[in-house]
């Protein structure tokens, strides 16, 4: 073979050697492009998945979204301005023949009472098995449904470590310097706070008190823990207004 036919043949070769690796490559170049965005496309399908799966996991507590229909259109207002910050509720205070289901956050500030319930400062801890637990919401906004409640109603707080129901054994207007119902208790006791009357327009000059005292519970593995803790009872309880 001539030197020009060798070169010839030889350019040919490395052309076809070209071109198969130029194919090769754009063949597992595609491969890997399709390989990422199926998995991009299988995240964002997971994703999708978990944001429509309600999470009921040990450590969160939820409920429902308020009924507002009977809410003044301020508190409304402040209650979506509330929800753009997340926090964790202490409990969730439910009450079934109202339907009312509101979380309840420590302590009893302007920004804790528009997005739910407060704990009143001084006390029980919401999961403490004995004393008396204050809880204190809007008469114009979640606790509304307070007007229509009647002694041997049941209520229920959960928490983290169990859920205890309750039933009410009192209804009581005070003034809102009268924190004797706040007093701790040997019992395990709740006491829902709000203002009144539920209508009155401007500061309300009355507190309109729910008792309630425990009926049953289906405790945690921390109870005696709890009891021991709860031994010493809180002090110092502030009955806070809830309403305007």
């Amino acid at each position: 073979m001539s030197p020009s036919r060798i070169i010839e043949v030889s350019a040919w070769v490395a052309g076809a050697m070209l071109l198969a690796i130029y194919v090769g490559v754009r063949t597992w170049s595609a491969q890997a492009s399709d390989a990422g965005v199926n998995a991009l496309r299988k995240a964002r399908a997971q994703q999708v998945l978990l944001a429509q799966t309600p999470q009921t996991t040990p450590n969160s507590l939820a409920a429902a979204k308020p009924d507002t229909s009977l809410w003044d259109a301020k508190r409304r207002a402040q209650y979506r301005q509330a929800l753009a910050t997340p926090a964790m509720p202490e409990a969730v205070l439910r009450i079934p023949r109202l339907a009312l289901e509101v979380p309840v956050y420590e302590g009893t500030s302007d920004s804790t009472l528009n997005r739910g319930a407060g704990r009143i400062a001084g006390t029980a801890a919401a999961d403490s098995v004995t004393g008396n637990i204050g809880i204190a919401a809007h008469r114009d906004g979640f606790f509304r449904p307070l007007k229509d409640i009647e002694i041997g109603d049941t209520l229920s707080i959960e928490t983290l470590t169990d859920e205890r129901e309750y039933r009410v054994t009192r209804l009581d207007i005070v003034d809102p310097d009268d924190t004797s119902v706040l007093r701790p208790t040997n019992g395990s006791t709740v006491t829902l706070v709000t203002c009144y009357p539920f209508y009155y327009v401007g500061a309300a000059p009355k507190r309109y008190i729910v008792t309630a005292s425990l009926s049953s519970v289906a405790p945690g593995p921390d109870v005696a823990q709890q009891l021991q803790r709860d031994a010493h009872p809180p002090k110092n309880a502030v009955l806070r207004s809830s309403g305007e």
